[in-house]
């Protein structure tokens, strides 16, 4: 879901200005690739998403460490974990829901929900008012094999492609085959939908297993969506926006 649980607190700089609450996971593990999409255009709503003034995935310490970890056993394996969002600020998900909310805006749907109906998406609960990502836990992570070739960047206008399609057909991505593009809003994209086989399948539950490994609990939803439990912010949702906390070199734990 594109949301989470109503209620709880927002909070405009909290996050930020907590004396390291939050880091950048490159400060972290800076191999951990990143396509930190709603900083783009390659998004659902067409356009980069507000909060979004740089490409950089924060994350809550704990949640970056535990990524730091999974990502060392994927590397033995050739494999790298690539995360399209980390933290979201409140804003970006009062920009969904505006979007939502707007049935006239059809731009992107030929890519992202070509078979749902736009006004079912608070119903179907792929748009909420409240988001997990906004608690700075939350991460949308695939798989890439490695060495790779950087797929090209998304050029505003041009065709769009099916998410639900082969992965051969649809819009280029390094990553492997997960059944479905990310941001897919289709029931393909549900973790364990009995139509994804194969390649695809052994994919998604080799992601799913290694993120568990290390505390972290899939959205059913999405094949795509992790939350580290437990939570430092289980009830806060902030609002400062993405931007570059600090450039330093990863501590020796994360060498």
């Amino acid at each position: 879901m594109r949301g989470g649980t109503a209620g709880g607190v927002v909070a405009e700089g909290a996050g930020r200005a907590g004396a390291g609450t939050f880091v950048e996971l490159r400060a972290v593990d800076p191999t951990v690739l990143q396509e930190m999409r709603y900083a783009t255009a390659h998004t659902f709503v067409g356009t980069p998403v507000d909060g979004y003034r740089a490409p950089v995935c924060l994350l809550t310490r704990p949640a970056a460490r535990a990524l730091h970890r999974a990502q060392a056993r994927l590397l033995r394996r050739g494999l790298s974990l690539k995360v399209y969002d980390c933290y979201r600020p409140q804003r970006a998900v009062d920009h969904f829901v505006r979007w939502a909310r707007d049935p006239a805006d059809q731009r992107m749907k030929a890519a992202f929900y070509p078979r749902v109906d736009k006004a079912r998406l608070f119903a179907d609960g792929y748009v909420a008012e409240r988001s997990g990502h906004s608690r700075g836990s939350t991460v949308d992570v695939t798989l890439v094999r490695l060495p790779r070739e950087p797929a090209r960047p998304y050029v505003p206008g041009e065709p769009l492609v099916d998410c639900t399609a082969p992965r051969e057909a649809r819009f280029p991505d390094d990553s492997v085959d997960m059944g479905t593009a990310f941001d897919c809003f289709d029931p393909l994209s549900h973790t364990d939908d009995p139509r994804v086989r194969g390649a695809a399948r052994a994919n998604r539950d080799l992601l799913r297993g290694v993120l568990a490994a290390e505390g972290f609990v899939n959205l059913p939803e999405e094949w795509w969506h992790f939350t580290y439990r437990p939570e430092p912010f289980p009830d806060t949702y902030f609002d400062f926006p993405v931007e570059a906390v600090r450039s330093r070199p990863a501590p020796a734990w994360a060498r």
